[in-house]
């Protein structure tokens, strides 16, 4: 009897450790998808992860150095990266910025500046020569589709306002 209460030990010893093995090769796997580096397909509604953060603008000063002490911060709240091809940011005059083959990674946020530089990781580059963000104005992140990902307005009466995730076209 010993015997076999020794063998349903080890039995049950090898399945929980094969239970734990799996469960601990889960997250790697998931993490493998995180990191496809804009090669394979974004996650279903990823996009709904994108919200636009903080604004600076109105800048004053001339040239190129203030210009990109203007920007706009688009955040990626969730886990998994989002390729970023054709999304547009416009503000309330329609001027626009399309992201070309942008691929921001999860938990991750880039700041969209107003004038020239070279586009990185962290910072992309709308190559404007005259600011375009106003004190009173309005920041619209827009899929590839053209569906509005998250807007942000400030400078009427004094407030901020969002509007995460509106996905009618305007």
């Amino acid at each position: 009897m010993s015997a076999s209460l020794a063998t349903r030990r080890s039995v049950a010893l090898f399945l929980a450790a094969g239970t734990l093995i799996g469960a601990a090769a889960l997250p790697a796997v998931a993490d493998d998808h995180d990191h496809d580096h804009g090669q394979g397909r974004d996650h279903r509604g990823s996009h709904s992860s994108l919200v636009i953060g903080e604004v600076q603008y109105d800048i004053r000063g001339r040239g190129n150095r203030a210009l990109n002490r203007e920007w706009v911060e688009i955040k990626n709240t969730g886990r998994h990266g989002v390729r970023m091809l054709g999304f547009t940011l416009t503000d309330r005059d329609g001027n626009r910025y399309r992201f070309d083959d942008f691929r921001l990674a999860g938990r991750s946020t880039v700041r969209v500046h107003t004038g020239m530089g070279r586009d990185g990781q962290d910072d992309v580059f709308m190559n404007r020569r005259q600011q375009i963000w106003d004190d009173r104005d309005t920041a619209t992140l827009r899929d590839n589709h053209g569906r509005v990902v998250d807007t942000m307005t400030w400078g009427h009466r004094g407030d901020h306002r969002r509007h995460h995730g509106h996905h009618g076209d305007h």
